[in-house]
């Protein structure tokens, strides 16, 4: 005997034997199945594992340098004479370019110096009238090496980082307001007419003009 069932010419093989060789060709044939089904569930498996987006490696771009503005000044119209004033563009790009943005969309147009402290400053640049108003937005401050001396143009804000339109021009020097307010210009001509600026006096017209 070899191990394999062998049946004489004419003799059937027993219900037990029967069953043993059914049993044998079942495993014969469900092992591929299996073999075939284990190798299904891997590959569905690898590909729900796929199906993450890969993590993005891109470095973030660089921040953008502060926009460049070239040399301007603003001329300030009212009932009392002309105002000009240089813009330090070099040294507060940010506030001087929002600063012309606003006087070239005609924001400052009618609006009044609404306090006035003589011998210190007068502040205009409210749309309310009362201090209390600006374009809806704030922008930083951008402290530079502009003292506070007489006819120096400065942001106004309710704390750091929260200026907007409004803005000062200093009777008198004001060191004391270094380090804490942006100077972002200088009157230039028209300072006799800033000695006479009173509280409601109105900026007539805005206008911004290259050198």
């Amino acid at each position: 005997m070899n191990g394999k069932l062998k049946y004489a010419e004419g003799q059937k093989a027993s219900p037990v034997e029967s069953i043993r060789v059914v049993e044998r060709s079942d495993r014969i044939v469900k092992r591929p199945l299996r073999l075939l089904l284990l190798l299904c569930l891997v590959v569905v498996f690898a590909a729900g594992c796929g199906t993450g987006a890969p993590p993005d490696t891109t470095p973030n771009p660089p921040a953008p340098d502060p926009p460049q503005v070239g040399p301007k000044e603003v001329i300030i119209e009212t009932e009392k004479g002309s105002i000009v004033i240089e813009l330090f563009s070099a040294d507060a790009p940010n506030t001087v370019l929002n600063f012309i943005l606003l006087a070239q969309q005609g924001f400052y147009d009618g609006l009044t110096f609404h306090r006035v402290i003589p011998g210190f400053m007068a502040q205009g640049g409210c749309p309310n009238g009362d201090g209390t108003g600006g374009p809806g937005y704030t922008i930083p401050c951008e402290i530079n090496h502009n003292k506070h001396v007489r006819g120096a143009v400065s942001m106004a804000h309710a704390g750091t980082n929260t200026g907007g339109s409004q803005f000062f021009i200093c009777f008198d020097d004001s060191l004391h307001l270094d380090g804490v307010h942006t100077v972002f210009g200088q009157v230039v001509s028209g300072m006799d007419v800033v000695d006479q600026i009173e509280q409601g006096d109105r900026m007539l017209k805005v206008t911004v003009r290259d050198l």
